[in-house]
């Protein structure tokens, strides 16, 4: 099949693009996955960037950018986040925690979505936070599922191991205590577009005083229950 739209630069930029759907790239990655010259890689890179369409992580590579999220948002097709508010409603007054929903981006995840806790002690993550990929249960949920030579990479510096993704791959979800800052427990499962791969991670955290050494036991359930409505509503979207 032809992608050609006949306008040369913007087929190549959206080529860029979509390489880094699948993560950070340093340019040589860039030039391997686009097959475009060097030159013009990172010609179009650093154009990319400098609309914010591209940005760059800890390491210098490049990842996609903050305006991505900020068109989807103003376009209102995002339908996980319109589904998102009800579903961590729900969720925050069952377990009467603040609930969240990560998506991931690049070596970050983002908060895209939150129902906090009305009243008392709260683990209280705004809406647009940026979070380390390398500590938390959503974090180890949204990695626990990726290909391998990603998931290894992944692990570098991590506050979690291989045989802690393993554990999470065979329960469904992931906690946490202390990991990401102290004091604070979560609990984490995935969230799963049409195809099945996990697009997004629903967590529940609050302080270890009320949640426990073992937060999973209180309110995996819950949040495993939260994350599957959301994958069988974007599944029930696509087939409609």
């Amino acid at each position: 099949m032809d992608n050609s739209s006949g306008v040369g630069v913007l087929d190549k930029a959206a080529t860029v693009l979509s390489a880094l759907e699948a993560g950070p790239a340093t340019l040589a990655q860039l030039v391997a996955t686009t097959h475009l010259a060097r030159p013009t890689a990172h010609r179009l890179a650093v154009a990319l960037e400098h609309h914010r369409l591209v940005s760059r992580d800890m390491q210098g590579r490049f990842v996609l950018g903050p305006r991505l999220a900020e068109l989807a948002s103003a376009a209102g097709e995002d339908r996980l986040l319109s589904a998102a508010g009800p579903v961590l409603t729900a969720l925050r007054d069952h377990t009467n925690e603040s609930a969240q929903l990560y998506r991931r981006q690049g070596d970050q995840r983002i908060c895209v979505a939150a129902a906090e806790r009305q009243m008392g002690l709260r683990d209280s993550i705004p809406v647009g936070a940026t979070l380390s990929m390398l500590a938390g249960s959503a974090a180890q949920v949204l990695l626990a599922w990726e290909e391998p030579d990603r998931l290894h990479r992944g692990l570098h510096g991590a506050a979690f191991t291989a045989t802690a993704l393993s554990q999470v791959r065979r329960r469904g979800w992931s906690q946490s205590v202390g990991e990401r800052e102290p004091g604070v427990a979560s609990i984490s499962a995935p969230v799963r577009g049409p195809s099945g791969r996990v697009i997004a991670a629903v967590s529940v955290s609050g302080p270890v005083e009320r949640m426990g050494r073992q937060p999973g036991r209180l309110h995996g359930a819950a949040v495993v229950a939260a994350a599957t409505r959301l994958s069988e509503f974007l599944k029930r979207i696509d087939q409609d």
